[in-house]
């Protein structure tokens, strides 16, 4: 795919007017999310959905297996040692995927970033700092990273973009402390944040499906029109 990264694409049964760009979690692959699809209730809504497959890269905390990865983790301790370089890295090849949408017809306020676990954090990362207005920012199980710089980079156009945050109450992986604090930072500095919080760990539910079908519908539906 030239300098775009490999991705499944999931085209509507009409012409795209809106795009959800959804990335996955560490060492799965775009496969991971693709079945809910049909769970969401935007078919016929002309909504493209697209699940980039994260580069290979070695992992540290995983004994440095190679594996799918949006930037290498070092340590369990979410707050520090970050892989800036590889972070910023995965944050333009995914700027590089909204640019391609943009370029294909899909007006930016139509798109939104999706992401479960690290993959949340790379499009948090890329949403709030995104210098066009967006549709929305899906952050499910997930953190901030490079918080230190988000104050100073953040960008004009996404000040008001709605952001739904969703999180397992019993995560082991990314405890809920985690979420909570991006969901209070993010707030802090005025954004419209939704918290929903599930009785689960890492992964997502079925509640947690409805939710979010509901608030995608919300941001990219097409209005119905009363009749006359």
């Amino acid at each position: 795919m030239g300098e775009f990264l490999e991705c499944v694409e999931i085209e509507p049964g009409e012409p795209a007017r809106a795009a959800v760009i959804w990335l996955h979690g560490l060492g799965a692959d775009g496969r991971d999310f693709a079945p809910i699809v049909p769970e969401l209730g935007l078919a016929g809504q002309g909504v493209r959905f697209v699940f980039p497959h994260a580069p290979r890269r070695p992992v540290t905390i995983n004994m440095g297996m190679t594996m799918r990865a949006w930037y290498d983790i070092a340590q369990l301790d979410l707050r520090r040692g970050h892989d800036e370089a590889g972070i910023r890295e995965s944050a333009r090849q995914v700027g590089a995927l909204i640019e391609r949408e943009i370029g294909r017809g899909v007006a930016p306020g139509k798109i939104v970033l999706a992401g479960f676990s690290q993959g949340g954090a790379i499009a948090l990362h890329v949403g709030v700092r995104y210098p066009k207005r967006l549709g929305g920012l899906l952050a499910l199980s997930t953190y901030l990273v490079c918080d230190e710089t988000l104050e100073a980079e953040r960008g004009d156009a996404n000040r008001e973009l709605p952001i739904l945050q969703a999180h397992g109450a019993m995560d082991p992986m990314v405890h809920p402390d985690r979420g909570e604090s991006a969901r209070d930072r993010l707030r802090g500095l005025g954004y419209d944040v939704e918290w929903k919080s599930y009785p689960i760990g890492h992964e997502v539910c079925p509640d947690e499906i409805r939710d979010v079908a509901a608030w995608l519908r919300d941001r990219l539906a097409v209005p119905t029109r009363d009749a006359p």
